[in-house]
């Protein structure tokens, strides 16, 4: 009883970790983008803590009843043939609006510093939320958690396969990961040159959901995915936590240079 007892335990614990490497990757590759001034005014909101620690805070409250409002903020269900524009936002909010949100309130000089501290963590996984393309997915499979396949045999689904289990079988930790990420091609780094603007955050959305398409037209239910799903896809994975990190920073600068 006690060994079940103990496995119980521990899978919960995993899935409470759940996609926990991509969102400090992408913290920490914004810590390599944001000014000194930046990273000051942060230190101050958070209580010196990191942007790495925060990063999963959104995550780590779900288990929270207190905080269900907030459910909805870490995706955006849209068909693969729709545009953002032309759908009825959800009235309990998605990634799109909760980025927005979190933004406003971190600009307002009435907001409260417990309210920019909560606020702050949001962003920062809000931002990486938006940057796995699956967070853009349809209703029907809540964003392909219902698109059950095999990872290297073990049951699986297509979410799961891009929050983790890519990442995971990288082995690598966030930090190596981050270092691996830190010299950005001339392209992705020319590409996000430009300063943050607030019309940015719907282009993102509509450019993320390019890469949600394709995903799903490359896979069907019951795959078999490993090494060549991995070696195909890996490199797509990697530029998008780059780049997550990146447009994370020049919201932080945006917000705090």
């Amino acid at each position: 009883m006690r060994i079940i007892l103990t496995i119980i335990i521990l899978s919960l614990f995993n899935q409470e970790d759940w996609g926990s490497t991509g969102h400090r990757v992408v913290a920490e590759v914004a810590n390599n983008y944001i000014t000194n001034k930046t990273k000051d005014k942060i230190n101050e909101i958070l209580n010196d803590e990191t942007l790495v620690n925060v990063s999963t805070y959104a995550d780590d409250i779900k288990s929270d009843s207190r905080y269900d409002q907030f459910y909805d903020w870490h995706f955006l269900n849209m068909e693969l043939d729709d545009d953002y524009e032309d759908i009825i936002p959800s009235e309990k909010g998605d990634v799109f609006i909760a980025i927005n949100r979190c933004i406003d309130i971190l600009e307002s000089d009435s907001s409260s510093d417990s309210e920019k501290s909560f606020y702050l963590k949001l962003l920062v996984h809000f931002v990486g939320d938006l940057h796995q393309p699956l967070h853009i997915g349809r209703y029907e499979d809540r964003g392909a958690n219902r698109v059950y396949v095999k990872w290297f045999g073990r049951n699986s689904n297509l979410h799961r396969v891009w929050d983790s289990d890519m990442i995971n079988s990288h082995n690598m930790s966030y930090s190596e990961l981050a270092v691996n990420l830190s010299n950005p091609d001339f392209l992705v780094f020319t590409k996000e040159a430009k300063d943050f603007e607030r019309d940015d955050i719907l282009d993102w959305v509509k450019e993320i959901h390019v890469y949600t398409n394709q995903i799903y037209a490359d896979v069907s239910v019951d795959d078999n995915l490993g090494y060549e799903y991995q070696y195909k896809n890996f490199g797509t994975v990697k530029e998008l936590l780059l780049i997550g990190g990146i447009r994370l920073a020049k919201i932080l600068n945006y917000l705090f240079d």
